[in-house]
């Protein structure tokens, strides 16, 4: 168990530098010049000079890279007597704890990552991060509750009354569901129960979860705006429980031990839910587990569209204005969410089943 453990958290490493290595590289080749994004088109060179300086652009991209790796890294290597060193440890940016010296001038600390400033507002991503990912939290959680025990509810009744109408309506549902783009999904649903059904659902297209009021006097919880973007996100989801939900329970109702079970005179209904049901949901229990990763990370046009202010949102939003430190930073924070859930869900399967640790 234990080498299994060692070599998951080993992958899930590997993995998250493959991500922060992609992530670096892939926005250090994009055109523009952060020094005259973040000073206007009237700046003069001295100016953009001097910005690069303090950003490390004078640098080149291998001693780049290394800096963003140091400033990433929980135990990070740092210059604490030389203002103009490059590895210099700055007390603004980096909330660090000595560990121990490795010369005159140089320590080993451990701080939390820095994730670098804002171009634009110059406030520190990391303060952008913690402002938005509970949105997106929310938003995903609620989506995937809601996608889960619809999609059950649906699936067991679609198994029961297979081949019927109801069966295969859920059917074509779930194939368009899996079909449907996200954003064309947020564009057509905010489009309708927005729009044209605004004045019967009291739905607003955009909104978040807490509000001023018109007045000014406080901010408010409003929980329906959280409706329209957790219903289009928990499309996809819902599609997929269904079908799993759907062909599980049939899996189940062929076995010997529900012929068994009808042959002693239960009730149908006795059969389902208390002999089929629990054996029918493995399937998608596993599915919801790792599906909630997958929405963390596929909120971006759906929460810009909804007006949302989660990780999405920012991320959108600093697109358009080439804020790079946010979109890498929230970039990461997905990835590394992603990973995390993704490796639990692993170690959950190897005590579910232990012929997955057997197999690696």
């Amino acid at each position: 168990m234990l080498s299994f453990l060692t070599k998951r958290f080993l992958y899930a490493l590997l993995v998250l530098w493959g991500v922060v290595s992609l992530v670096f590289f892939l926005f250090n080749i994009l055109p523009g010049d952060p020094a005259k994004m973040m000073t206007g088109q009237r700046s003069d060179i001295s100016t953009i000079e001097s910005i690069r300086k303090e950003l490390g652009l004078d640098r080149s991209k291998g001693m780049q890279y290394l800096k963003y790796l140091n400033d990433l890294s929980p135990i990070s290597f740092h210059n604490f007597k030389d203002p103009e060193s490059y590895f210099y440890l700055d007390t603004l940016n980096y909330n660090s704890k000595k560990l121990f010296n490795t010369s005159s001038s140089s320590v080993v600390v451990l701080k939390s990552p820095y994730l670098r400033r804002s171009y634009q507002s110059k406030k520190q991503v990391s303060e952008i991060i913690k402002e938005t990912l509970p949105n997106t939290f929310i938003l995903a959680f609620v989506s995937i509750i809601f996608a889960t025990i619809i999609g059950i509810f649906f699936g067991i009744i679609a198994a029961i009354k297979k081949d019927s109408l109801f069966d295969r309506v859920s059917l074509l549902f779930s194939t368009l569901g899996m079909s449907l783009p996200s954003f064309f999904a947020a564009i057509l649903i905010g489009w309708i129960f927005a729009f044209i059904l605004g004045d019967l659902t009291g739905l607003n297209l955009t909104g978040n979860l807490y509000e001023i009021d018109d007045f000014g006097e406080g901010i408010h919880l409003q929980l329906k705006n959280l409706i329209l973007p957790a219903f289009t996100l928990g499309i996809r989801p819902l599609a997929i429980v269904i079908q799993l939900s759907r062909n599980s329970m049939l899996d189940v109702l062929s076995q010997d031990y529900i012929r068994t079970a009808k042959a002693k005179g239960l009730s149908f209904s006795r059969i389902i839910w208390k002999h089929a049901l629990k054996n029918s949901l493995n399937p998608v229990i596993t599915a919801v587990s790792g599906w909630f990763a997958s929405l963390m990370a596929g909120v971006v046009f759906i929460e810009y569209i909804f007006g949302w202010k989660g990780l999405g949102y920012v991320i959108v939003d600093s697109l358009n204005k080439y804020d790079f430190p946010v979109i890498m930073g929230c970039v990461l924070t997905i990835s590394i969410v992603f990973i995390i859930i993704n490796t639990l869900v692993d170690i959950l399967y190897s005590f579910l089943d232990p012929r997955i640790r057997l197999s690696n």
